[in-house]
């Protein structure tokens, strides 16, 4: 960390990307700690939207003339154009520049910082531990995601003790120092920054090893083998093994109910209103953790029986006895088969649609078979253009790439324009069906016009 920047001389930040989810949490952070918070963003957005109806001042355009120049610090994201004139402005006439991951660091330093990482499912586990906590004990939280509880990616209901989303991407969780690490899964993704499987283990190792000789890790029982921390306590966890698993579970109109063996001691009676195994493993993480806290059993079983999810993860916008309509943000084949899996398990009798945007050129290039092969268990298979986020085209990559894997016909590649006509065609009175939005790009623009029209 540079000696220059502390938390206590930053009076005035300057956010180039503030719509993001991540970067808007910080945001929130500042200006409601008395700080004077302005930024930049691409195009206006429902985040962009509660940012000034909070009193933060937001400019739309890439134009020196509308920058803060009384700015102590422009805290950026990595989704930021390389030729953006605001953030070349601002390095040219020497301004402390620094990357989001930079900041978080320093507000976490001295806290009791508690580090959710991992390929997948980082933001429902960082969720429900803040959840948890803030129904309890109360914390600080930057989340990856807007929890439905509170509406909201940031929570303020105890300063000393910090929940963040620990990213790999960019190797941004270096930053941290955590007194509690999750790492939730160990995948192939993001091989534009790491290169091979190799090296994202050995980023993750290095991640582990920030925890100080007292520090605590918790990681799902699939990747103990990959030794990420030895000279640590760990707490493994999974469905059906780990020092932390499912004793027995039952699902009731769309709910699970479970009951937990950690360590030997049984604590029962969990009710969890999110669907899919997955999320099962993932309260078990934030159990865990509010384990690890000294939290009672039965104030765990409560705040868990209490949280409702998180907007765009397997979200139901429409749901009548014959048309199921959800939108999640799933963005990795693995996240697709889990979302599938959970749709197949619970609307068994229902003929599945699956509408896909690929997210990042790099990401479909790498992936593209093990997206066509997690997409084939949906009956019908739309994929829209990819979403090109921070990166240029690739030539010869397209959504084509996946779709002419897709094992099955029933499958084609829809324009954004098309979209909603597409979903009008398709839908069939008579007939039990699902439609899912999935992806991380700007599907979710479309989010509200389906549900409008399947309403």
């Amino acid at each position: 960390m540079s000696n220059k920047i502390t938390y206590q001389n930053i009076n005035n930040i300057y956010f180039l990307g503030i719509g993001g989810i991540g970067m808007s949490a910080l945001a929130r952070y500042f200006n409601a700690n008395g700080k004077n918070v302005k930024g930049y963003d691409k195009t206006p957005s429902p985040l962009t939207d509660k940012l000034i109806a909070e009193g933060i001042e937001i400019c739309f355009e890439d134009d020196i003339n509308l920058l803060d120049k009384e700015t102590d610090l422009v805290v950026y994201t990595p989704a930021i154009p390389k030729d953006h004139k605001q953030y070349h402005w601002y390095l040219d006439n020497k301004y402390e520049v620094r990357k989001r991951s930079y900041v978080l660091g320093l507000i976490t330093q001295d806290t009791f910082c508690i580090a959710v990482a991992g390929s997948h499912g980082k933001t429902t586990v960082s969720s429900m531990i803040a959840h948890i906590l803030n129904e309890t004990i109360g914390c600080t939280a930057f989340l990856g995601g807007i929890v439905n509880n509170f509406e909201s990616n940031y929570i303020n209901s105890n300063s000393e003790i910090v929940v963040v989303e620990a990213d790999e991407y960019d190797k941004s969780f270096m930053t941290l120092k955590p007194n509690i690490a999750v790492v939730t899964s160990v995948d192939t993704d993001h091989l534009d920054i790491y290169g091979s499987f190799e090296n994202i283990v050995k980023e993750f190792r290095d991640f582990a090893r920030l925890l100080g000789k007292d520090g605590v890790l918790i990681e799902h029982s699939s990747i103990e083998h990959l030794d990420l921390n030895t000279e640590v306590s760990t707490l493994s966890y999974g469905l059906e093994e780990g020092q932390v698993e499912i004793i027995t579970y039952d699902i009731e109109d769309g709910k699970y109910y479970f009951d937990v063996d950690f360590f030997f001691e049984e604590i029962l009676g969990f009710e969890l209103a999110l669907p899919g195994t997955h999320n099962m493993e993932n309260a078990l993480a934030a159990i865990a953790v509010a384990k690890s806290m000294e939290i009672k059993n039965e104030d765990i079983v409560k705040a868990l029986a209490s949280f409702k999810g998180i907007y765009r993860r397997f979200e139901k916008r429409v749901e009548t006895e014959n048309l199921v309509y959800i939108d999640d943000y799933a963005h990795h084949p693995n996240e697709v088969k889990a979302l599938l899996n959970s749709v197949k398990e619970m609307y068994p009798e229902s003929e599945v649609t699956a509408i896909f945007q690929p997210h990042l050129f790099s990401r479909t290039k790498d992936l593209a078979l093990e997206f066509a092969e997690q997409l084939s268990l949906a009956d019908q298979v739309v994929l829209m253009p990819i979403y090109p986020a921070r990166e240029l085209p690739m030539e010869g990559v397209t959504s084509s790439l996946i779709l002419d894997k897709v094992s099955h016909k029933n499958k084609q590649i829809v324009e954004k324009e098309e979209l909603l006509d597409f979903v009008k065609k398709n839908i069939k009175p008579n007939k039990k069906q699902v439609i899912l939005t999935i992806g991380a790009g700007d599907i979710d623009r479309f989010i509200n016009p389906i549900t409008d029209l399947l309403k």
